[in-house]
């Protein structure tokens, strides 16, 4: 197939991309800031601007499909108003720009696969949240509302669009592990605040694998919690995060220390959402990693 990617130079859409084109699928990838491959590869990237035409929205007509994975990292930096907007835009913006390049073309692709977070539920403390739940009404929520709502518009020019909720992603050296491993191995790893909050987390494995098995499955449509079917808490995860390293999980942050560290940050690392895959697991995908402590082992920490 012709598959248009966006973020495809981010932790997980790397991965997207080398997988794919393993497979011998022909890739566009959309990118603000070309990488130095892009001049020595064969895969075609295009620099692009949402909402500013070039030759990008070329590329929508005629193509497959569409992976949108776009999006300014949520912890990278602290939580600005500019942040904030920055956070906001990156998502929405860029999702609005896909659409409407849907839109004008003439033969418009099968699918758009657009990212998005279990943020849209909010905090719901122990309730077990399933696609079929309400979104929330903190920022994170708000955010993810807005992106869905703009990926969903391309419904109405007959795309298949599948909503991608993720979680708390486990790969080596990147994301959330690779600030949670160092201070384990400095035996001075814990949970944050009280470690009752739920961690909806999945192994990249898997969230590769969900992610191309719905593009590959013309059934699936709309909202999939891609999280593993394992839910744990901040405790459970910190216990056997350190039973892997072999160190203790005792050094716990207290929820005050983290908000004057973080500031707003604090609250999605303070409420979490106990998110399981209903819809992946009626759709027939079988995850690899349904448990944490083979998660976590495979991964070579």
């Amino acid at each position: 197939m012709k598959i248009v990617i966006t973020g495809a130079t981010g932790s997980i859409g790397s991965l997207v991309t080398d997988r794919l084109w393993s497979q011998y699928h022909s890739l566009i990838l959309l990118s603000r800031n070309l990488p130095r491959e892009a001049n020595v590869t064969k895969k075609e990237w295009h620099a692009w601007k949402p909402g500013i035409p070039g030759n990008w929205e070329q590329s929508i007509d005629g193509s497959d499909g569409i992976i949108n994975l776009a999006g300014e990292p949520i912890a990278a930096k602290r939580w600005t108003e500019a942040q904030k907007e920055k956070i906001h835009s990156s998502r929405v913006d860029t999702t609005r720009a896909l659409v409407s390049a849907i839109a004008k073309a003439k033969n418009k692709p099968k699918f758009l696969i657009s990212a998005s977070a279990v943020g849209f539920y909010g905090p719901r403390g122990d309730e077990q949240i399933t696609e079929e739940s309400a979104p929330g009404n903190d920022y994170l929520s708000r955010v993810c509302v807005d992106w869905e709502a703009a990926a969903k518009k391309a419904e109405s020019d007959g795309v298949r669009v599948v909503l991608l909720r993720t979680g708390i992603v486990l790969d080596k050296g990147k994301g959330a592990l690779a600030k949670m491993v160092p201070p384990f191995k400095f035996f001075a790893g814990g949970p944050l605040g009280s470690g009752n909050q739920w961690m909806p987390w999945i192994h990249i494995e898997d969230q590769v694998g969900l992610l191309l098995f719905l593009m590959e499955n013309d059934d699936a449509r709309g909202a999939f919690n891609s999280t593993a079917p394992n839910p744990v808490t901040m405790a459970e995860f910190s216990k056997t995060l350190g039973n892997v390293l072999n160190r203790p999980s005792w050094a716990t942050v207290p929820a005050g220390v983290l908000a004057l560290l973080v500031g707003e940050m604090s609250e999605m690392l303070l409420n979490g959402q106990r998110a399981v895959p209903q819809a992946a697991l009626k759709q027939g995908y079988q995850f690899r990693y349904p448990n944490l402590l083979p998660a976590l082992q495979s991964l070579n920490l």
